[in-house]
């Protein structure tokens, strides 16, 4: 997803991991080359960057994860199985959640909801009513690997503190 006017784009690390290049195709169906400006696998977050004409990119409104409440309506975008922007609807199941990231490491504060994400889902915002960006879709919870209500999002306060480290000096601490 866009993160600003720059043309910085958010994303999984596990998205980007393996990839030797990418191209960002944007919801009017622009294509746009895009450079890798760096990568978080602890916190399972990359940052790329398109080179854009002025004007062309709307960035997601931010919030804030700090203060979600289990109930909450989360709204998840993204990709599932190759199926372009699908928008998939639920609440916040639970808050604090613990998952593994492909580094070995525990990415904590995790965001637990029931909206349906899928593989193709990762990367992808989770959003709240108003269509703030509350958390990036991450993982689902799966014994046969597609949906079964349980699915995770990296929060939002996080992504907050890391991509600017990232577009800053291409890793973060």
């Amino acid at each position: 997803f866009i993160w600003d006017d720059d043309g910085h784009v958010v994303t999984n690390f596990h998205v980007i991991a393996q990839a030797e290049s990418a191209v960002i195709r944007t919801a009017d169906g622009q294509e746009y080359p895009a450079e890798l400006i760096g990568t978080a696998p602890d916190q399972d977050l990359a940052v790329l960057r398109i080179d854009a004409p002025i004007g062309a990119l709307t960035p997601l409104s931010i919030g804030t994860s700090n203060d979600l409440r289990v109930g909450q309506s989360a709204l998840a975008i993204g990709n599932p199985f190759g199926l372009d922007h699908t928008l998939t609807t639920g609440v916040i199941s639970a808050l604090d959640r613990e998952m593994q990231a492909m580094s070995g490491r525990t990415i904590f504060g995790v965001i637990q909801t029931d909206a349906a994400i899928n593989p193709g889902n990762s990367g992808g915002p989770l959003l709240d009513s108003a269509g703030r960006l509350i958390g990036v879709n991450t993982a689902i919870e799966s014994p046969s690997g597609a949906y079964a209500g349980i699915g995770f999002a990296v929060p939002v306060d996080t992504v907050k503190c890391i991509v600017p480290q990232l577009i800053r000096h291409g890793r973060a601490p």
